[in-house]
């Protein structure tokens, strides 16, 4: 099977190139390590200006071999379970921060030694773990866990209400109804996250709803989150903004920020790129590709939305429409719709954009579908092939 290349086959990541013609390997998912540290810089700036820390929220994007130069701009890392922290402690270094709904008592055994940061989900969690944070920080005074509680301002900013953190019935944070100032000895940092790729107006308006609600607690306290959502990188957002926004806050109460993106990390940075491995009609040209979106794009039919494809149009807009189909057995494996300029072939690449942050944390097996390879695109435009995942992965996951 032959890779063709049309002429406008170059994915634009950043302000850098991707050629599928030279990835190694199909379906790959393919990093520009030159468009990763164009965020990072921003990134490092809005720390810098605002005397906050930054930590990359591992839920949003875990490539441990880009943590050498992660670990260059950022302060560290937000772990969602044990294996995040883990990965953050084996891989990253910096400061080491977790939150989760709740926790088990195995998690808190994982966690104690390794993290520096543990915020609870509720009241109660705290109380049950109390005694033992206590204790190992009496064992360790040298690694020291500070422990904080995540709180939900009702304050709304999310238009999609899977992704709404303060929808009605929440089981994120803790409301200003239920909390319990009296049960809340010994913890020194609240958290709060409430945004979904937004911009720091929305950020504005919740810290105005956190002041509002839970004001009288941030003077005692030594940190406060302000949780993951900014789409700092993204161009037009207001950076500007973001570092009053922090600084006013520092000031105000004397307490040390911290921000965890994890899309704003990733987003720009890479593509997946697939190979067109057959095409049947019904009602139209279907193009099969040897990747998934149930299997490897799941945000695809969640969220739902329509990837970009470079070098495609709107149905209609082109001359050749097509429907982008996946490999699995799900009827409804499908990308989306699109036009081409050209026909498409068999054996031609398909480069799907934005697809480095999310989409690598949240892919399966289903149907034994091997996963896309993981190729960095070097800042000297050579093409490594750090990852690819053989029959072993799907056999040894199943037990």
């Amino acid at each position: 099977m032959t890779t063709q290349a049309s002429p406008t086959s170059v994915a634009k990541t950043g302000m850098h190139s991707i050629d599928p013609a030279l990835v190694p390997d199909s379906p790959s998912w393919v990093i520009d390590m030159t468009a990763l540290e164009n965020n990072l810089r921003i990134l490092a700036d809005v720390q810098e200006r605002a005397g906050c820390k930054i930590l990359i929220a591992l839920k949003g994007f875990a490539t441990w071999s880009t943590f050498p130069l992660v670990r260059k701009y950022l302060s560290g890392a937000t772990a969602s379970a044990p294996h995040e922290a883990r990965l953050a402690h084996e891989k990253l270094g910096g400061e080491l921060h977790a939150y989760a709904p709740a926790y088990s008592d195995s998690d808190i055994s994982e966690l104690l030694p390794i993290c520096d940061h543990l915020v609870f989900n509720s009241l109660s969690q705290w109380q049950r773990f109390r005694s033992r944070v206590e204790a190992h920080n009496k064992a360790h005074p040298d690694r020291r866990v500070s422990c904080g509680l995540r709180i939900n301002p009702e304050h709304r900013e999310v238009a999609v209400a899977l992704y709404d953190p303060c929808a009605p019935g929440s089981r994120l944070g803790v409301t200003r109804e239920a909390l319990r100032p009296e049960l809340m000895e010994g913890l020194e940092g609240l958290h709060f996250h409430t945004l979904c790729e937004l911009d720091s107006d929305a950020l504005e308006r919740t810290v105005a709803a956190v002041e509002e609600k839970f004001g009288d607690l941030l003077p005692k306290l030594k940190w406060l989150n302000l949780g993951g959502g900014h789409h700092i990188t993204r161009p037009g957002y207001d950076t500007d903004r973001l570092v009053r926004i922090v600084k006013r806050l520092r000031e105000r109460y004397g307490v040390a920020v911290y921000l965890e993106p994890g899309e704003a990390v990733a987003i720009r940075t890479g593509v997946l790129v697939a190979t067109v491995l057959d095409i049947v009609e019904n009602n139209g040209p279907i193009a099969i590709l040897d990747t998934s979106a149930t299997a490897h794009m799941p945000d695809v039919l969640e969220m739902p939305y329509r990837p970009e494809v470079v070098g495609a149009g709107h149905p209609g807009e082109k001359a050749h429409n097509y429907r982008l189909g996946g490999l699995t057995c799900l009827a409804g494996d499908m990308i989306g719709e699109y036009s081409f300029d050209h026909p498409i072939v068999v054996g031609e690449r398909i480069v799907l954009l934005d697809m480095s942050h999310y989409t690598m944390v949240k892919t399966s097996n289903f149907n034994g579908v091997r996963l896309p390879s993981i190729v960095l695109r070097h800042q000297d435009g050579q093409y490594e092939l750090v990852k690819k995942f053989g029959y072993e992965v799907y056999r040894d996951r199943l037990g």
